[in-house]
């Protein structure tokens, strides 16, 4: 019987991407699946496809936890928020929904702390002690803060008011696209974000993830911080990685102290 690993699955705004993970390595142990994210994107119709990637990797992941990412804040096991998905998620218990329908512990997280997870393990922010800010720049910013190696869920730092603005109104990735902005322009809107939010944190360590991580050469250089800022590693993988670490540590954790 080869070893089996927890499964991750990332629900996002346009697809739902699955795949199980090697711990140790911080690695998929098979391909990733992806399936589009339907477009009344209610509980139960994400449960079954999040149901259908569990069975795809029925054997791989046979008795593992499950960790699920959701843009939206979650608390104790609870929807608060819903962005990208249907309203309806709101108010939902979505553990509970979810175990009971794929028969296994899960673990559901804020998918921008489940990134942060990833890179603090396996990412930019290995080893680091203190405060660590993940800020992922996409349609919005979502944001991670871990100190001491310990998540603190739902930070929501991308809803900051900044000179009478909603944040990432005007400093995501997305408002870079609709002003037309250079990189530099851009970057004069992330240096009020991200200095804002040093004063106000005093972060150790700043990292920046998100699909434009792939172009941080193009911006970060021209931020002057406190903190270092450095590009996020595991891209696209750090929700997926991030949640099934955060799975099979809640299953080992609470199976320690019950």
């Amino acid at each position: 019987m080869s070893k089996t690993h927890p499964l991750g699955i990332d629900v996002g705004g346009t697809g739902i991407k699955g795949a199980p993970v090697d711990l140790d390595k911080g690695e998929f142990a098979a391909d990733r699946m992806r399936v589009a994210t339907p477009s009344e994107s209610t509980p139960d119709a994400v449960a079954e496809v999040i149901e259908q990637i569990a069975e795809n990797f029925a054997e791989q992941t046979d008795g593992q936890p499950i960790g699920i990412t959701l843009p939206a804040v979650v608390t104790h096991g609870i929807v608060r928020t819903a962005a990208n998905i249907d309203s309806s998620w709101i108010g939902t218990n979505v553990e509970e929904l979810l175990s009971d329908r794929l028969g296994r512990a899960v673990t559901v997280v804020n998918d921008a702390d489940a990134a942060g997870v990833g890179e603090l393990h396996y990412g930019a922010a290995r080893n680091n002690d203190g405060l660590v800010l993940v800020s992922t720049l996409g349609t919005g910013i979502g944001s991670a803060l871990l100190n001491d190696g310990a998540l603190v869920p739902n930070s929501e730092l991308g809803h900051l008011e900044i000179d009478g603005h909603d944040a990432e109104s005007k400093a995501a990735e997305s408002a870079r696209e609709r002003d037309d902005l250079s990189w530099d322009k851009w970057a004069e809107r992330l240096q009020r974000y991200f200095s804002h939010i040093e004063d106000l944190l005093w972060p150790d360590l700043i990292v920046v993830g998100g699909g434009v991580s792939k172009k941080a050469d193009k911006f970060l250089p021209q931020l002057h911080l406190r903190a270092p800022i450095v590009a996020a590693q595991l891209q696209n993988a750090a929700g997926i990685v991030g949640a099934a670490w955060l799975a099979d540590h809640a299953v080992n954790s609470n199976g320690h102290h019950s």
